[in-house]
């Protein structure tokens, strides 16, 4: 369940004062001379941990920089340079036509099982694709391609079935929020993905006293139990389903006259509701469907845990439907760049799945143990840090700033360092980091992860600082009280450090 605040009202604008005095506005504050003093802007309590390293990684600044810290998305940064490690090379080498439904080819693939007794089933195979549209402008990984292969092939059939096998039914990481669930940053993993597993929603206004106007997918049930109330009142909206339910109420005011209030929400089945779009695509080209819509999922069991497998087959039984078409992922750097431009939750968390396919089943355990070994020869020592995901929406996660200070140095080095570097934010001019350091001497010079999460603020990366050096740099903010933000105070120290090195 989320609450909405979205809007002030008009008569609670109307009764501040435009601007008080000259003589009775307070002195402005001095700014901060040191990077303590910097650091005190933030709420009181709030912990830090900070490192700061020069072009030849000697120590400028350490403040707790071997404490752990929760990473919050800076995990973002550990997954994906896992992913450009162990990854690149083998999506590279896939092949559509050669390894529809090999083992290191994600997409995603449809074929026609056959039946004695009616018209073939249509499997939809998912093998960890993230980008996956439905969208009607859509231009590469849509699902209407694959509705296509069908409508062409035959005009009757029987289930839908979203098959997500691939990986284990492992939808949430250990340690993210209940709260998250159901959200747009809380979706659900699943090696079939569609739509970035989110569905929108739109709320306007109605008439005084009647409900709002509502649109929404017609894959959920909606109970609107909101109401519209004058113009001038507060919007306050909140929503509830139960997880893997389809039945959404929505609650809460809206004014007249408000702007629609939009929002995505998170989908707890990606796989069933894949399916139920294709079947969607499938009766508007005139394929009539007998059947149900169904989801096919593979239940975690021992094989997915590598602590306690002990040599178990670790091999997924390939499927038996007559292959008709599919499309393979995009490039990996694309992926990486959404990732940590947008601090996209749901591909990371596929990006360390199809890393555990290395590994073993494709779980979230065999990911982490590729995550290991790549932190291993970073030289990231394994005291420094604790993952239980791959997006940084667990609150188990714990790094260092040494650790995150380590993974860049080394990142910058490696064959794909470029492509990895160049997937980050940059301060004042895109992704995460567009509105930030705009204005400041660090506009287009800090290139940098963010991580937001309750009581939590990081930002891992480089800098270039006034002698032209550029300098590597962590820091992590934790147990912000109130909600309140750490940000300002963690820009106004790595602004002092920039303008003093």
């Amino acid at each position: 369940m989320r609450l909405f605040p979205i809007a002030i009202s008009a008569a609670l604008l109307l009764a501040v004062p435009f601007s008080a005095p000259l003589s009775a506005q307070p002195a402005a504050a001095p700014a901060p001379q040191t990077v303590d003093e910097a650091l005190a802007l933030a709420p009181a309590g709030t912990r830090f941990g900070l490192l700061v390293v020069d072009d030849q990684g000697r120590e400028i600044i350490a403040i707790r920089a071997d404490d752990r810290f929760i990473p919050a998305s800076n995990t973002k940064l550990f997954t994906t340079a896992t992913a450009f490690a162990l990854l690149a090379d083998k999506v590279a080498a896939a092949k559509l036509g050669t390894d529809a439904f090999g083992r290191y080819a994600p997409g995603a693939f449809i074929g026609l099982a056959e039946r004695d007794d009616g018209p073939p089933h249509v499997i939809l195979y998912g093998r960890g694709d993230a980008q996956m549209s439905s969208a009607a402008d859509c231009k590469r990984d849509c699902l209407a391609e694959l509705a296509d292969f069908v409508a062409r092939k035959t005009r009757r059939v029987g289930d839908i079935v979203g098959d997500d096998s691939w990986f284990p039914d492992q939808r949430w990481s250990p340690g993210m929020s209940w709260n998250n669930i159901g959200t747009d940053s809380g979706t659900a993993i699943s090696a079939l993905s569609l739509d970035n597993n989110e569905v929108p929603v739109v709320i306007a206004p109605g008439a005084e006293g009647q409900p709002p106007i509502v649109e929404i997918a017609p894959y959920y049930t909606v109970r609107n139990e909101a109401v519209t109330i004058a113009a001038g009142g507060t919007t306050r909206l909140g929503f509830d389903r139960a997880i893997n339910g389809t039945d959404l109420r929505i609650y809460g005011e809206i004014a007249v006259g408000a702007p629609p209030f939009r929002d995505r929400l998170g989908i707890d089945d990606p796989a069933h509701y894949t399916a139920w779009q294709l079947r969607r695509m499938l009766e508007v080209r005139g394929v009539k469907v007998d059947g149900a819509v169904r989801a096919q999922h593979r239940l975690v069991s021992l094989i997915d845990d590598p602590k306690v497998r002990e040599g178990r087959d670790v091999r997924v039984p390939m499927p038996r439907a007559a292959f008709m078409g599919g499309h393979t992922a995009p490039p990996l750097a694309d992926t990486i760049r959404i990732v940590n431009k947008d601090s996209q939750n749901l591909y990371a968390e596929l990006l360390l799945r199809r890393v555990g396919k290395l590994e073993g089943t494709g779980s979230l355990a065999d990911g982490i143990v590729g995550l290991h070994s790549v932190m291993a020869a970073a030289g990231v020592a394994r005291g420094w840090y604790d993952f239980s995901d791959g997006s940084g929406m667990s609150t188990y996660n714990r790094i260092s700033p040494r650790a995150a200070v380590t993974l860049l140095r080394w990142a910058k080095a490696q064959p794909w360092g470029r492509d990895w570097d160049a997937s980050l934010p940059v301060g004042g001019v895109d992704g995460t980091l567009a509105r930030r350091f705009r204005g400041t001497a660090l506009e287009g010079k800090i290139r940098a992860k963010t991580g937001t999460l309750n009581a939590t603020n990081t930002l891992s990366g480089y800098l270039v600082a006034a002698s032209g050096r550029e300098l590597t740099f962590s820091i992590l903010a934790n147990d912000v009280p109130d909600d309140g933000r750490a940000v300002p105070a963690m820009d106004a120290a790595l602004g002092l450090i920039a303008a003093t090195n």
